[in-house]
């Protein structure tokens, strides 16, 4: 395995490059650079850098953070009105599920769709039935 020298590495990133842009019609030079790889990256990174902080600082410091649901931001009343809304909704939702319930068993007594009961598997103490 080749073992990269960090005196190496580190001159490959140093080392200076041209960059230079010129009109296509007259081949005269508009603009030209001089760059390193390790001046690339710096600035590529002070970019992301910037960006990322320009990004945070919007969300942060301006109302756009209310719109962004999983964010954590909220007014604290919003916040206490939501859960009482999710309560409510969750105590109707049973509600309803009992009432449906009810109205089932209600069809089914009136269309006759009842178990039959056998009483003589009924287990009575004998001193109940003696005392009758």
């Amino acid at each position: 395995m080749v073992k990269l020298d960090a005196n190496s590495t580190l001159k490959r990133l140093r080392n200076r490059y041209r960059l230079v842009v010129m009109n296509e019609d007259t081949f005269e030079e508009v603009v030209k650079f001089k760059l390193s790889r390790l001046s690339v990256y710096i600035a590529l990174s002070s970019l992301f850098v910037l960006l990322t902080g320009l990004t945070v600082a919007l969300i942060v410091f301006t109302p756009l953070k209310y719109y962004l649901p999983n964010v954590g931001y909220g007014n604290a009343k919003q916040i206490k009105e939501y859960k009482l809304l999710k309560l409510r909704a969750d105590s109707i939702e049973q509600a309803v599920k009992y009432r449906q319930q009810y109205f089932d068993d209600l069809q089914k007594i009136l269309k006759g769709n009842l178990p039959v009961l056998d009483t003589n598997k009924l287990a009575f103490d004998k001193a109940d039935t003696l005392n009758n």
